[in-house]
């Protein structure tokens, strides 16, 4: 390329805001930017929810405080899922059941529904930010934030759809699994959840391919997944159970995915 068409170098520091790497591609001609993200990567049971997010360049006062879903109360979180997809520019959710899941592991699972995210946007974006690792496959230009939900409002906005619409399908569980308290801890392994899972066995909404799932349901050498000593408070703190159920969990096998386009669908 002729040094001439090359736009300028660009610095851009994490003590300038979230919304300032968006501002900064967008600004080089490289918008609209995709933010993703992904809930319940660490939970034994319930599905994968993975999500993509544009946001509008001039938004950043409408959606102040806008940060990593679990570092945000359940008021102010359910309060930013509806600004999100009043004020958002693209959106796009994906579902993906626990036997999925299973099938494929927790990691290949994540990938694929990141892309299938990306892919199910109104409108292809111009740049994609990814939370944490590099992710391929998406045929645009891509970059992985470290600790992007803290960094890029995009990405936190990809993980509040992500997060609230995965803790309302645990809801829903939870009415028909009452003995699991679904609605407390969301799928996670905190105390209360491994005490049900002792008592009552798993049931089709669990992930066989987690250590603690497979050992009760006796299924021996069925271990896909490791999952590292993530737990909670039972007084329902389980915001600390997913920071470490998703920083600690361990691939050892495959996962597969479900999708859902400018909405969510299961």
């Amino acid at each position: 390329m002729p040094p001439g068409w090359k736009p300028g170098r660009a610095t851009v520091r994490a003590s300038a805001g979230t919304w300032t790497l968006q501002s900064t591609l967008q600004r080089h001609g490289l918008g609209p930017v995709a933010g993703v993200d992904e809930a319940g990567r660490g939970a034994c049971a319930g599905p994968l929810v993975v999500a993509a997010c544009v946001l509008r360049p001039g938004d950043a006062k409408r959606l102040e405080g806008l940060t990593d879903s679990k570092m945000l109360t359940h008021t102010v979180r359910e309060e930013f899922y509806y600004r999100i997809l009043r004020r958002a520019e693209d959106f796009s959710v994906i579902v993906i059941p626990p036997a999925e899941v299973d099938r494929r592991g927790v990691h290949v699972a994540n990938i694929e529904g990141m892309r299938r995210a990306v892919a199910g946007l109104s409108h292809p974006p111009g740049y994609v930010l990814t939370d944490g690792f590099p992710v391929r496959g998406f045929g645009r230009p891509t970059l992985a934030v470290p600790k992007g939900d803290l960094t890029a409002a995009c990405v936190a906005a990809a993980s509040v759809l992500a997060k609230v619409t995965r803790d309302r399908l645990m809801v829903e569980l939870d009415g028909r699994y009452p003995q699991y308290r679904f609605a407390e801890h969301k799928g996670y392994c905190t105390p209360v959840h491994d005490a049900a899972l002792a008592e009552h066995g798993p049931c089709p909404e669990h992930r066989f391919s987690f250590v603690n799932v497979a050992s009760v349901a006796r299924v021996g050498d069925r271990v896909a997944l490791v999952q590292n000593g993530a737990s909670g408070e039972e007084t329902g703190d389980i915001e600390d159970a997913e920071f470490a159920a998703d920083d600690e969990a361990l691939l050892v096998g495959d996962a597969g995915e479900d999708r859902v386009a400018g909405g969510v669908e299961s």
